[in-house]
């Protein structure tokens, strides 16, 4: 992720650390809420949202087959393990940048090491080949994604009120929060799997993984966390009753080590535990970008944004004499590994969100692991849209309303939601 130096004074000097905990918390404060929510349609159909990767990579010579994969109705991996099948070879010679929606059109690239050099269709499915690179495709071969959304079933006034905020969203961006897709992971109480692994706290951390609820458990998953709820701890019965899968792997564990808890969640796999490491730290940093966001923008210029976490603070404007420092912000990413910077603007933040979880900073970290490990690094605070454009018309698929094309560019790693609901949230009807 770019780099960029702060330049701002800090004006932490002025604020008593006693009450940072209360600011903190006033940030997570639920504002008012719209009691007429948008009715706005986002994805009623695939070609509704439209995403393309935009990169710098252009075919030369090497081992890695470059390819150029368009997909409809199509999860990445999905689309990727059909391709495997196919022209059969290990995922360890594949690589690509960035995983795409299954419920949308999408172009991204990836490399196959020493793959064909041919095209390959199938329903849904187009992946060209484009030519030779001497590496493999990865998330930092990504300049930007490239998106075209309609949204659609909006009253004339939500179109109004959105072209409205266009100049506002142009001058101030939006908080880089990330956004809802992120905590797919995080249960409909709100445990985070990895909060419970980072406390120790092995066997609720298994119990947040496997019984939780979510809101699209579908009936075969509803009742294999219902048989687990009604045996749990009775390892053998379990054993017999569940289906082959994800669960059965830990139970067996448990039922030739009926203790070990730690060892049963190194049964779940890498990729689902990064999930649930990923998300929880997400869900930190949002909470230090509210809290920074509640502390030096005024509250008649705040709004409110809802998140699966909680309504967060969104600047409508930020002072002139502010304003370059919001766009030049970076915040890190919470972990063990991370330095605290006692002179750094966020560090009283960090402090309190980490308070507020009861975790040490020093102890975010799975301790009993080798892997996974939290991820290090800065984010940007703030996101524009780069070559945004508003079209409006007729919708064509709701009788009586107005459907709205937004054309945008964002960096890597940046939520199209956001500027989604930046446009379409802040207003009533």
């Amino acid at each position: 992720m770019d780099r960029q130096k702060f330049g701002f004074e800090t004006e932490w000097a002025t604020v008593s650390n006693s009450i940072l905990p209360v600011l903190f918390l006033r940030a997570l404060v639920t504002f008012a809420r719209n009691p007429h929510p948008n009715p706005m349609k986002l994805k009623q159909i695939p070609n509704d949202f439209r995403v393309e990767e935009l990169t710098s990579v252009v075919p030369s010579e090497g081992a890695y087959a470059l390819y150029r994969l368009e997909k409809i109705n199509w999860t990445t991996p999905d689309a990727l393990t059909l391709i495997r099948k196919r022209w059969k070879f290990p995922l360890t010679r594949l690589s690509y940048g960035g995983l795409k929606d299954r419920h949308a059109r999408t172009i991204q690239y990836l490399t196959i090491f020493r793959g064909p050099q041919r095209n390959f269709t199938h329903p849904g499915v187009d992946l060209n080949y484009l030519g030779q690179c001497p590496g493999e495709f990865a998330s930092t071969d990504i300049d930007a994604n490239r998106f075209t959304l309609t949204l659609r079933s909006m009253s004339p006034k939500a179109v109004d009120a959105a072209r409205a905020a266009v100049p506002e969203l142009q001058k101030v961006g939006v908080p880089n929060y990330f956004d809802d897709q992120r905590f797919g992971s995080m249960a409909s109480d709100g445990r985070f799997v990895a909060r419970e692994m980072v406390q120790g706290r092995y066997e609720q951390a298994l119990k947040a993984a496997l019984m939780a609820n979510y809101e699209h458990d579908r009936a075969p998953m509803k009742q294999e966390k219902a048989t687990l709820k009604a045996h749990w701890g009775d390892w053998v019965a379990l054993r017999n009753e569940l289906p082959p899968g994800q669960a059965k792997q830990v139970i067996n564990h448990l039922a030739r080590n009926p203790e070990d808890f730690r060892g049963a969640i190194d049964k779940v796999k890498p990729e689902l535990k990064a999930i649930y490491l990923n998300a929880y730290q997400s869900f930190l940093w949002n909470m230090m970008l509210a809290g920074w966001i509640r502390l030096h923008v005024s509250p008649h210029q705040l709004l409110s944004m809802r998140s699966r976490v909680g309504d967060l603070p969104v600047p409508r404007s930020i002072k002139a004499e502010r304003l370059e420092a919001w766009k030049a912000l970076e915040l890190p990413l919470p972990s063990s590994r991370l330095k605290d910077d006692p002179e750094a603007e966020w560090s009283p933040i960090l402090k309190a969100v980490m308070e507020n979880e009861g975790i040490p900073l020093e102890e975010m970290k799975l301790k009993d692991f080798r892997k996974p490990f939290f991820s290090r690094g800065n984010r940007n605070a703030a996101v524009i849209p780069s070559g945004l454009t508003v079209e409006s018309a007729k919708d064509d698929l709701n009788p009586g309303k107005q459907k709205m094309v937004l054309n945008f560019d964002l960096p890597r790693g940046c939520y199209a939601t956001m500027i989604v609901k930046r446009l379409t949230q802040m207003w009533e009807e």
